[in-house]
């Protein structure tokens, strides 16, 4: 614990919004006393399944994961975006872009910092379905946070048993069914924001259970161009047997949203309503809907060894249209693929696993098949020419062609409690990336392709309970991560063809840490360090084709805290704190602007990677009794962190004050009703809260919402 304060206050990785008193409270968190009996019996504890053969409480688990609750997630913000959660855990960075257009820029542990777009490196899942495609880009948009009952967070080694591109493993479950009820839901917020939801759940007879929510939200947004529109429904339907159990799930998701794109840091110092020219002169925007059906099934065995087989499968449908800000004169270049990008995805996926136990033995062992198949499409984002030109339209077709991408993937996990303090974690999953493209658009050049990755991703994780409440826990694994079909459109040297030497990432992670339940406290903390080969990053930038190379070794390492403070029945604080340092190792060339057909820009070893900020933290002090209900005061900050990986600037670090206060009340003894005030930002405090990262514009910074107040309502009744 000293030792980890000693980094905070030596000022190398510690931002100025960072202060000593963290520290200090660090140290009183270690200094509670080792006679305390652990809280485990009281049914405080959370359970998880991520990363696990089967249920198990957080303690139990021989890696780092977290957990937000359902009272957590409703009441940091207005369930539109994950990130107002999210940003609560360790480990994680989840910035809200203010873009709907652009979706989180999320991270773990540095993984997936080098989106500029979407969440890639990371696997997201939805009750047990699949959000990121089998070429390791995923979304969050899709989550029906008003009907969750937690999300779990997996960071370390035992991602990669999830497959590629898993440097973390972030999944959604919903609450389950328990009362026949219904709810109405409605928001309102600053910058024009208004959402209303309803929801109704209940029981049927023969082992019948449904629910169904549906909402709509508005948002005028901060910046011009920046409003958006969301709408969501789903539908669960569950049928329970006494051996059996199939759940039925649909999904559909609508989302138009206004474009405001980033600014240069001349822009952002001008202050956080600014919008760039380009975005009103395009009228940036992009539109969104999706439909997806999933199925499961579960059988569990009375007698044997064999305990249950599980099936599911899934299928769905995106289309995407998005209008970009790409000048007419540059897509006179006949190579270009034109400045609107429009496509229609099929993705489906099949699952099957069986669960063995004996004694002190645990087996899981399946297979998976996920594939997605995208008509893809580009045009010119405008019409005509001269005074006669119409910007911000859909012209010429540019571009036309087929991408497709499948993994098949064989998996095993086996847990051995050999002792009766320890227990052995070990799995491994081993699998096929396929990748290609089928270009029927062939007047500037035939981009057809194809390409195959293998992996086996081994991961061991051993536990030692040293004594009740106390474990600690060492796990090592290897990670893989391929490239997208974004990154292997185009060749670096300019001729047609998939990038055929660009290589997948692998890593192998390393992570120590242990965990303390104590009464009145809990304390976990990990020690981790990721070593990755090949790296991906740019190569060449022009003509609107950006192409990508290998640049070598990185290196992340770093420290997590997390930790709850019961100070006694209505006082309640809580501490999240991480330390990284996310540098490659090697020396390579990159591009300094477009356009760039040879990169030149040198990006030294030791640099830090783009968009990994060097600590972050979360803090939060509750009170709550059944008279006032819940009032609580929230800080976050993070440190500064390169904006790209010449690190020529950065994004400044920042400290963000908060406040909430909820209650509920029994109405005529039947409805319930709750509320929640809401006021982000306190102090008002100009920041950026994420970057564009390595941004060919130079329009690196996204900045975060001024001031911003939220009430919200929900009522709910039985039926």
């Amino acid at each position: 614990m000293n030792s980890a304060c000693a980094l905070f206050l030596s000022g190398r990785v510690r931002p100025a919004y960072l202060p000593a008193a963290l520290c200090v409270a660090v140290s009183m968190a270690g200094a509670v006393s080792a006679g305390a009996q652990t809280e485990r019996a009281s049914g405080t504890e959370a359970v998880v399944i991520s990363g696990s053969l089967i249920e198990r409480t957080v303690l139990e688990a021989p890696y780092a994961i977290s957990v937000i609750d359902q009272q957590d997630i409703r009441t940091a913000g207005a369930m539109i975006n994950a990130s107002d959660a999210l940003q609560r855990l360790p480990g994680l960075v989840a910035n809200n872009r203010s873009n709907f257009a652009q979706d989180l820029q999320i991270s773990s542990r540095g993984f997936g910092a080098r989106a500029g777009f979407g969440v890639r490196g990371l696997r997201i899942v939805a009750d047990g379905l699949p959000a990121t495609g089998p070429d390791g880009q995923g979304q969050v948009s899709q989550f029906d946070l008003a009907s969750a009952q937690r999300i779990e967070v997996l960071r370390g080694p035992f991602s990669a048993v999830y497959g590629n591109s898993s440097g973390g493993v972030i999944s959604i479950f919903s609450a389950p069914i328990t009362t026949n009820s219904l709810r109405f839901e409605s928001d309102l917020g600053s910058f024009g924001l208004r959402q209303n939801r309803i929801g109704v759940q209940g029981w049927g007879a023969g082992g019948w259970e449904a629910s169904a929510t549906a909402s709509q939200a508005e948002l005028d947004g901060f910046r011009p161009q920046s409003g958006a529109v969301k709408q969501q429904a789903n539908v669960r339907a569950i049928w329970r047997g006494l051996q059996d159990d199939v759940t039925l799930q649909l999904g559909y998701l609508t989302q138009p949203a206004d474009d405001p794109l980033g600014l240069s840091r001349a822009q952002f110092e001008l202050g956080p309503r600014q919008t760039t020219a380009q975005a009103l002169q395009f009228d940036t925007r992009k539109t969104l809907d999706q439909t997806q059906a999933g199925i499961s099934w579960r059988h569990r065995f009375d007698q044997g060894a064999l305990r249950e087989t599980r099936v599911s499968a899934y299928s769905g449908q995106r289309s995407v249209a998005q209008w970009l800000a790409i000048a007419a004169a540059t897509q006179s270049n006949g190579r270009h693929g034109g400045g609107v990008i429009d496509f229609d995805r099929q993705f489906e996926g099949l699952e099957a696993r069986a669960r063995w136990a004996w004694d002190t033995v645990g087996l899981v062992a399946g297979a998976s098949l996920d594939r997605q198949k995208d008509e893809r499409r580009g045009y010119e984002n405008y019409t005509g020419t001269g005074a006669a030109q119409v910007l911000g339209v859909v012209g010429r077709l540019r571009r036309d062609e087929v991408n497709t991408a499948r993994t098949r993937d064989l998996f095993a996990q086996a847990e051995w409690n050999f002792a009766s303090r320890w227990m052995l974690l070990a799995g491994a999953r081993s699998g096929q990336v396929k990748l290609g493209a089928n270009d029927a658009f062939l007047s500037n050049g035939d981009d057809s392709g194809q390409l195959e990755y293998r992996y086996t991703n081994p991961v061991v994780g051993l536990r030692w309970q040293t004594s009740p409440g106390l474990n600690l826990h060492l796990s090592v694994g290897r990670g893989f991560e391929s490239p997208t079909l974004g990154e292997l459109a185009y060749r670096a040297d300019g001729t047609g063809g998939f990038n055929t030497a660009l290589k997948a990432q692998t890593s192998t992670q390393v992570e120590a840490g242990f965990k303390w339940r104590l009464s009145g406290a809990d304390l976990d903390m990990a020690f981790f360090e990721a070593r990755t080969d090949n790296e991906i990053g740019v190569a060449t930038n022009a003509g609107g084709r950006s192409a990508f190379q290998n640049v070598g070794r990185t290196l992340r390492r770093g420290l997590e805290l997390g930790s709850t403070w019961r100070l006694d029945r209505q006082w309640q604080a809580r501490l999240a704190v991480t330390l990284l340092n996310a540098t490659y190792e090697d020396r390579f060339l990159t591009c300094d602007g477009i356009p760039c057909t040879t990169p030149t820009a040198v990006v030294a070893a030791g640099n830090r990677i783009a968009g990994t900020p060097r600590a972050w933290a979360y803090s939060e002090l509750r009170r709550g009794d059944a008279q006032w209900g819940d009032v609580a005061l929230e800080w976050r900050a993070v440190g500064a962190g390169p904006v790209n990986d010449r690190n020529t600037d950065r994004a400044p670090g920042y400290g963000l004050l908060a406040a909430r206060w909820s209650k509920g009340w029994q109405v005529g003894g039947v409805w319930r009703l709750e509320s929640l005030l809401r006021v982000d930002n306190l102090t008002n405090h100009h920041h950026a809260a994420s970057v564009i990262v390595n941004d060919a514009n130079g329009r690196f910074f996204e900045p975060g919402a001024p001031r911003h107040l939220l009430l919200s309502m929900r009522i709910s009744a039985p039926i």
